[in-house]
């Protein structure tokens, strides 16, 4: 059932009763519960007007510049804060004057209120009518958002009897008026902050300090994960020995995409040895589901595309594997494994798989491939002077070549330890791309008849540095006869860490071809600089070159802070629509509580015009919005993520998803948006229920 979209009949913003419209500040879809800072509020001066005499009148306890803004904080005693208020704003010379907010909760996250309001109006409000709107509450200047249509910045001006919270939600009752948001100043970045019980003990994700932890050490994950925790959408691909897919980290709709066992040659590739852990372990680290239980991946709303590999490296081997991955629609492909040999140079069958996988995958744009570097402490293409290996296994001027890792399409990952250094172990060279964090360890490598051998000569002394906290196998199988384990590492622990943040750098921006995303993490990665020789060879590889290459850490440590970042920052401006059109359907629809399948509402689309833009607009009302997803599903291809559980314990959700707020619309665009569409929402938890109020497709053509 198609019809007009009609604003809540309350005629109030959504959970804001009335009264409280100075006391909730809506960002984001969610809505913040407020309180007035009692001992001090901001102003700001007339351009070109000195504040001092103004200040002199206002018998501060202290008074403190807001940096990067023309905005001072003034601290009183709480008695003299609504007088010395009223002063400020009667004085000729203030600008704009506000109170001082806290985060009910959370009293050490300080808001302070900037003079600056952000609109986004339906696309039907003309120019004039904008003008309008904006001046009844004594907004002006217009600086438009370029990037997301119908959306401005405006200026509170002196003629506004309200301060900007009570202006946005006001202006949030209007039907033309999408998104009202002011722009608040905090002090303290909020960084996203799983709920694992283990989460803590994941030094390599974000530093939570402790013995032998450096600052230095981590990806700085939290600040990405405020970006994207990842997308379903963006598969991930895990190589390896076997896979424990009964484990609670691989769980979740959507996460498991076609499992395939090349060994056993059915579609299950589990453990079927007591030493098949190494896979687990991997797969953990790149995409552990955010689930409340154990540990968390780099990019845990990712999916997971399982192979089991056959434990041979012929060319059909090869060949199957990139192929399969290929084929199910793996945007990244994780392999923490390599040859048992010193020198292993690739095959033009297998470096035609690799190339295929990495410059046709993914529709042309290229699959992510990565390899673990090695454990041997050698280069990747070198030769080294052998001695002290026991029994002689090595000695003498000895070749080294790991084929993989010096792929051209390839992104090697050594390996960096807790404290910041070079782990004992990594293999290194010029074809080094990136590196991340693992543990440190004697360096060794298996050999076909001898078996895992420590490379020589044996390193004297300790080897300082924590192991990955990441999935085991369950039960009594695996690494440490649980679901975790806490001495994971290798580069076969770093390179899935890289393939993670590769992860979300997609998640983020679906349009990077493979060598495009390759860049962003080495032009984002840290400078780890490690100024001691090696404990085994005395190498020291810790600087970098004039390239800003070292042979040791590559470009530097992956940041997935900066590299999502940088992604989110190059997403295409689309090409600007001639015209839009919009189709509704406002039928309340219940959502089941609990109840995996969710509940679909239909809105079918008559124009055949190829998309050049779009927007999906959304009205929900529920007990406990933090349990529900959103996905659109177009009348062809792929199911996109509206909105995953983020939304905690707000109860109502107006919000219009953008090119910009979720590049994976992007897409959906050069198609036409002729055919019936879908908004699916799924309850994900009991105790709570809510409904569909409506919601509305907007096309730009």
């Amino acid at each position: 059932m198609t019809g007009a979209f009609e604003p809540p009949s309350s005629g109030l913003s959504p959970g804001v009763q009335a009264g409280q419209e100075g006391l909730i500040l809506q960002r984001g879809g969610e809505e913040l519960a407020l309180l007035k800072v009692e001992d001090r509020f901001t102003f700001s001066p007339m351009e070109g007007v000195s504040p001092d005499a103004t200040i002199a009148t206002l018998n501060p306890e202290a008074v403190m510049p807001i940096p990067g803004w023309d905005l001072l904080e003034v601290q009183v005693s709480p008695e003299n804060l609504d007088t010395a208020m009223r002063t400020a704003r009667d004085a000729d010379a203030i600008a704009f004057s506000s109170h001082v907010y806290q985060v009910e909760g959370n009293p050490e996250t300080l808001l302070y209120l900037t003079d600056e309001i952000t609109l986004q109006f339906a696309p039907s409000v003309d120019m004039d009518r904008i003008r309008a709107i904006a001046a009844t509450v004594g907004l002006e200047g217009i600086k438009p958002i370029r990037e997301i249509p119908q959306t401005y910045v405006f200026q509170v001006t002196r003629r506004a009897t309200e301060n900007p919270i009570k202006i946005a939600n006001h202006l949030m009752r209007m039907p033309e008026v999408l998104v009202a948001e002011p722009n608040i100043i905090t002090y303290s970045e909020k960084l996203y902050r799983p709920q694992e019980p283990d989460y803590r003990r994941q030094w390599h994700l974000q530093n939570q300090g402790g013995a032998q932890i450096s600052s230095n050490s981590h990806i700085s994950v939290e600040a990405a994960w405020d970006i994207t925790r990842g997308e379903r959408s963006v598969v991930i691909a895990v190589t390896d020995d076997a896979f424990d897919l009964s484990h609670p980290d691989f769980q979740g709709v959507g996460k498991m995409v076609a499992p395939q066992d090349l060994k056993g040659r059915d579609r299950l590739p589990l453990p079927e040895e007591s030493h098949e852990n190494h896979g687990t372990a991997c797969a953990g680290v790149a995409i552990a589901e955010e689930n409340n239980t154990g540990a968390v991946g780099v990019a845990p709303g990712c999916s997971f595309l399982p192979i089991r590999t056959t434990g041979f490296l012929d060319d059909r081997s090869i060949e199957d594997l990139f192929d399969w991955a290929v084929q199910q629609g793996a945007w990244v492909i994780s392999c923490s494994w390599g040859a048992s040999a010193t020198y292993f140079s690739l095959s033009l069958r297998q470096r035609a798989a690799i190339t295929r996988a990495a410059r046709q995958g993914r529709e042309g744009k290229g699959c992510v491939i990565l390899f673990a570097a090695g454990n041997a402490n050698r280069p990747v293409s070198g030769t080294i002077n052998e001695r002290g290996w026991t029994g002689n296994a090595l000695q003498g001027n000895t070749n080294w070549l790991n084929g993989f890792a010096v792929h051209p399409d390839v992104i090697s990952v050594s390996a960096t330890t807790s404290l910041g250094k070079k782990a004992a172990y990594s293999n290194w060279g010029d074809a080094i791309s990136i590196a991340a964090p693992s543990n440190n360890a004697p360096p060794g490598v298996w050999l076909p008849q001898s078996g895992y051998v420590f490379t020589g000569p044996r390193i004297q002394g300790a080897l300082p540095g924590l192991g990955v906290v990441t999935s085991d196998r369950t039960g009594r199988s695996g690494y440490e006869g649980g679901d975790l384990t806490s001495t994971f590492g290798g580069t076969s622990s770093a390179c899935p860490v890289v393939a993670g943040v590769a992860g979300l750098v997609l998640s983020i921006n679906p349009f990077l071809t493979a060598q495009e995303v390759r860049q962003i993490l080495q032009d984002t990665a840290d400078k780890l600089v490690d100024s001691a020789s090696d404990p085994q060879l005395g190498f020291s590889y810790g600087s970098y070159n004039a390239k800003g290459h070292s042979r040791w850490f590559g470009y530097g440590k992956v940041n997935a802070a900066r590299a999502v970042k940088t992604a989110r920052d190059r997403i295409p401006t689309p090409l600007i629509p001639n015209e839009w059109k919009s189709v509704q359907n406002s039928a309340v629809v219940q959502i089941p509580d609990f109840n995996l399948r969710g509940t679909g509402s239909l809105i079918r689309v008559q124009e055949n015009r190829l998309l050049r833009d779009i927007r999906i607009t959304v009205d929900v009302e529920h007990d406990y919005l933090g349990d529900v997803d959103i996905r659109l599903q177009p009348p062809s291809g792929e199911a996109v993520l509206l909105q995953s559980r983020t939304l905690g314990r707000a109860t109502r959700l107006q919000f219009t998803y953008t090119l910009k707020t979720t590049p994976q619309l992007r897409n959906l665009l050069g198609r036409s948006p002729r055919g019936t569409w879908q908004l699916r929402l799924t309850d994900h938890a009991p105790n709570h229920t809510g409904s569909l109020r409506g919601w509305r497709i907007s096309l730009g053509v």
